[in-house]
């Protein structure tokens, strides 16, 4: 049965094609304006010791974002929402939002108000190599207390997003990300200067970006009458149902987020920088991962909903196949590329003012690390939902412990001898992190493959060939074409980036010629039918 809420939304829903180069393109200019973002921070903070406090006081609430609004939570609320469209009317909808806003909202205000409370705690406990160093701890501290409460307003933002996204309203959730660059970008040009540490402007441009990114959600969310009105109640079913599945969700869908934030505790005891260098090079995989890695999940995972709760098996693993064939389209030419420009780009993005050639280099060397699973990353994306759509929690939660293990032993066994023989232990954090992101993708497509759930649809072995081929010709431009290093670093900002601009599109010609040239079409791409 569907609600009046239904009939609000667009009769004839856009294909997943479509609807991914939706959310893709507000994506991707988000992730434009993050790079923007980085840039300014880079020139503004570099990879100082108050920088690095930054960026661990930053990325615990936006770890915990992570896991609600691009994890867990939207993981475990969809299915349920989907469930009750089906079956429901608007009235059992909004009874079902009402109380989920109010269970998570109330939650998540006891969490951040314990947190700011406890500020050296968490301090302590993300980031303990700090605590030998009282003026880097000191300032974490101070910035969690400022950045934390990023958490309530994201979080709540992130449920917003599902509920849209659930009816087809991708673009909203998409482009919210902006004002967060946006606040950033201001807090570093404008306000800055006013304060001692540049890096406590950043902490109130996070909060004050948070406050914008929910606001700008109720619109939308009034246009189709699913505006929350939060009520506490914990014994609602649709409520009791969703925190049974995303108490495991929680780990299962966010071992690749937890593995980062690992990584971040352990760089805590490495020379100071190594958070900074990790975080640049991080940002930068986050590139091909946010703008289509999320959008195609983000995408499929209503879908999946919808083809479990209408019993249609065999759309369910075309839906599958088909996004997995689209995250190896992107997936497989963007990793190559970033490892074989992982220097050039970085020069042309970060090397200005605080940042020097040295953080240039560590950076890149940890960036050429985690696009060894850039494809892991990705695919973990699209893999997830296959279980969460049909409610599984309990595989991929053993499927994430496995990771999670294999990572700790393989960060003892990469950083130890990288950070004592070559003083690069950062590096072995990242190549641990890309290990374990592959194991984890490789349990997961096997769980789906046995389930009988998904099976490998007709035409993937000349798919790959043209895949590979293709990537091959890319990652052959990309090299022809490279600049000198040093010829780089002698140019000014506008030099590099047209310089980088030229390998990039010339790369990216060679890859659509080359995938033209053996056979591949567009039409392939558009529906999930399609061989």
């Amino acid at each position: 049965m569907s609600t009046e809420a239904d009939k609000k939304v667009t009769k004839a829903a856009p294909g997943l094609l479509r609807s991914s180069a939706l959310v893709g393109s507000m994506t991707m200019m988000s992730r434009v304006l993050g790079l923007l973002r980085d840039v300014v921070i880079a020139a503004t903070v570099g990879a100082s010791a108050y920088a690095d406090a930054f960026f661990v006081a930053f990325k615990i609430p936006n770890f915990l974002r992570r896991l609600f609004a691009e994890g867990a939570f939207a993981q475990a609320f969809v299915p349920v929402l989907a469930d009750y469209r089906e079956q429901g009317s608007l009235n059992a909808v909004q009874a079902l939002v009402n109380r989920v806003s109010g269970v998570l909202g109330g939650t998540l205000i006891m969490v951040t108000t314990l947190a700011v409370l406890a500020a050296p705690l968490v301090a302590g406990l993300f980031a303990p190599g700090f605590l030998g160093d009282s003026d880097k701890f000191q300032a974490t501290t101070e910035l969690i207390r400022i950045t934390f409460p990023y958490l309530l307003l994201i979080s709540m933002t992130g449920f917003c997003g599902a509920i849209l996204n659930s009816y087809g309203r991708f673009a909203v959730p998409a482009f919210t990300p902006v004002f967060l660059n946006l606040s950033l970008i201001v807090a570093a040009l404008v306000a800055a200067p006013w304060f001692a540490e540049p890096v406590y402007a950043l902490a109130w441009g996070v909060l004050i970006a948070g406050l914008l990114q929910l606001l700008f959600q109720l619109p939308s969310l009034y246009r189709i009458d699913l505006v929350p009105r939060p009520i506490w109640d914990t014994q609602h079913p649709g409520v009791r149902r969703i925190l049974r599945l995303m108490v495991p969700a929680l780990f299962g869908v966010s071992v690749s987020q937890i593995n980062l934030l690992l990584d971040t505790v352990l760089a805590s005891f490495l020379p100071t920088g190594s958070v900074s260098w990790l975080y640049y090079s991080d940002r930068l995989t986050e590139l091909p991962l946010g703008v289509f890695g999320i959008a195609v999940a983000t995408v499929i995972l209503p879908s999946l909903s919808a083809h479990r709760a209408g019993a249609r098996s065999e759309d369910f693993t075309l839906t599958l196949d088909w996004a997995v064939r689209m995250i190896l389209l992107v997936a497989v030419p963007a990793a190559v590329a970033l490892i074989l420009l992982a220097q050039p780009i970085l020069i042309t993005l970060f090397q200005y003012g605080a940042l020097s050639a040295h953080d240039v280099s560590m950076a890149s060397l940890s960036l050429q690390a985690y696009c060894l699973g850039l494809i892991a990353f990705m695919l973990i994306k699209v893999l997830a939902p296959g279980f969460y759509a049909r409610q599984d929690m309990v595989t991929p939660v053993k499927i994430g412990i496995k990771a999670m293990v294999a990572n700790m032993l393989l960060n003892v066994a990469f950083v130890l001898p990288l950070y004592f023989y070559f003083d690069i232990g950062h590096v072995g954090l990242a190549l641990a992190t890309s290990a374990s992101a592959w194991l984890n993708a490789a349990l997961l497509l096997r769980g789906l493959l046995r389930e009988g759930v998904y099976r490998f649809q007709p035409g993937w072995g000349l798919y790959l060939l043209r895949l590979l081929a293709a990537t091959a010709a890319m990652a052959l431009a990309a090299w022809a074409l490279s600049p000198d290093l040093g010829d780089l670093q002698a140019l000014n900002w506008y030099q590099r980036a047209l310089q980088i601009a030229v390998v990039c599109i010339g790369g990216g010609v060679a890859y659509l010629l080359a995938h033209f040239v053996l056979g591949s079409r567009f039409q392939q791409l558009r529906s999930p039918r399609v061989a």
